[in-house]
């Protein structure tokens, strides 16, 4: 199968896998969805699929070119995504998700935090964009690249399409513990992904 790299497909996609976590988004896109009945949990996990996927495949492609042109380097950008999701992580250990009043500024919950940076976070953006550099870049290692992205996002948007099976299993008093420890991971998270930007400083200075 030359039209395909199978070892850069494996290692792409598992890779992605890990760091984006399919299993792993059920309770946290709970949370931010508890005011929403399942039409709308439907749609948000659609939008947030789409959103990660154009983050990841904007990055994938043009990530390099754009941290240059802007003078950003890989630490802060991983510095910035934990404090955004130290962020979430508050408001889920909080119950803040859980009031059904809209946002004031209007912000759909399944584009931020949901779309990115929890699922096109600091860590899937950089394995993305080390994928490319770490290949020939010829067509089999961009048709590998590409699937490996396209199915990661498949399993996301089904863990979280029937994440509402999870929610009936649970009940209301279930998905509150839930959301709790969703948030104490989701903290660890944030503060291991602000902890490897810091020591990656050091390491260059």
């Amino acid at each position: 199968m030359s039209w395909i790299d199978l070892a850069l497909f494996t290692t792409t996609f598992l890779t992605l896998f890990v760091i984006m976590d399919p299993p792993g988004t059920v309770p946290v896109f709970l949370a931010l969805t508890s005011s929403m009945n399942r039409t709308q949990r439907i749609a948000a996990a659609r939008q947030a699929i789409l959103v990660a996927l154009g983050v990841i495949v904007a990055f994938t492609l043009f990530g390099r070119y754009i941290f240059d042109f802007l003078h950003v380097s890989v630490p802060a950008f991983q510095a910035s995504g934990g404090l955004l999701l130290l962020l979430v992580a508050l408001d889920l250990l909080t119950g803040k998700t859980e009031d059904p009043s809209p946002s004031p500024s209007g912000v759909n919950v399944a584009l931020v935090p949901l779309g990115t940076p929890l699922l096109a976070g600091p860590g899937a953006i950089v394995a993305s964009m080390l994928a490319v550099e770490n290949s020939d870049r010829s067509t089999a290692a961009w048709v590998a690249i590409g699937l490996a992205i396209l199915a990661v996002h498949v399993c996301l948007y089904l863990a979280m399409r029937f994440a509402g099976i999870v929610r009936r299993v649970l009940g209301d008093g279930g998905v509150t513990v839930v959301t709790r420890l969703a948030g104490m991971l989701l903290a660890a998270i944030a503060v291991q992904l602000i902890a490897d930007a810091v020591m990656a400083f050091v390491a260059t200075a």
